[in-house]
């Protein structure tokens, strides 16, 4: 007979694979895959990306202290769903993906309408064994995961623009705006075309 102790440790023992950090909402394997989609979606170019802002870290916080419970619920539910469709697709777990497969789901989640996603469902499930896929099922995974990325996304652009680092060096930072002046170009305010930052 095994004691709750016991049969506590044995429950934490997942096999989950360890990564260069540990979520404290989602899976390893689930906050892995978030890190690589956010750097797909904001790279590092000649300004600081997902990765260098640490922005994986701040969503899965943002989940586990901040969103609404419902809110919460649908994410972690569609973070799986995720899983599962990057699974079908490449035939392996998501903690194992590559950069290169990651940017690839994210082409085809958000770069097809919902409806073109669902005819590419029917034409697939058409051509196979049945009894391997339920169109349904494929369908209730598709759309879990564009919702997903989708709100990958959003969340990833809120949190990028709004980190400290992008608001002072990268965007317009003045903390101190001055005064109004209604009539002058943005070339004349000095703000080199950039969004203001607040």
């Amino acid at each position: 007979m095994v004691g709750p102790t016991t049969f506590g440790l044995l429950q934490s023992c997942k096999n989950e694979p360890d990564f260069d950090w540990q979520p404290s909402f989602l899976s390893a394997a689930n906050g892995f895959a978030l890190k690589e989609i956010l750097e797909v979606i904001l790279p590092s170019t000649d300004t600081p990306g997902a990765n260098d802002l640490n922005l994986a870290r701040f969503i899965d916080s943002y989940m586990d202290q901040v969103a609404p419970e419902e809110r919460q619920k649908n994410f972690s539910q569609n973070a799986d769903h995720f899983a599962q469709s990057f699974q079908s697709t490449y035939d392996k777990e998501i903690g194992e993906g590559t950069t290169a497969e990651f940017d690839e789901m994210v082409k085809e989640y958000l770069k097809t309408t919902p409806a073109e996603g669902k005819r590419r469902v029917e034409r697939e499930t058409e051509t196979q064994d049945p009894l391997n896929k339920d169109p349904e099922e494929v369908m209730k995974f598709q759309e879990g995961s564009r919702a997903y990325l989708q709100e990958v996304r959003d969340l990833g652009i809120w949190a990028w623009k709004t980190s400290e680092e992008i608001g002072e060096n990268v965007m317009w930072y003045d903390p101190i705006p001055g005064m109004y002046i209604p009539c002058a170009t943005t070339e004349e305010l000095g703000n080199n075309g950039k969004a203001m930052s607040l």
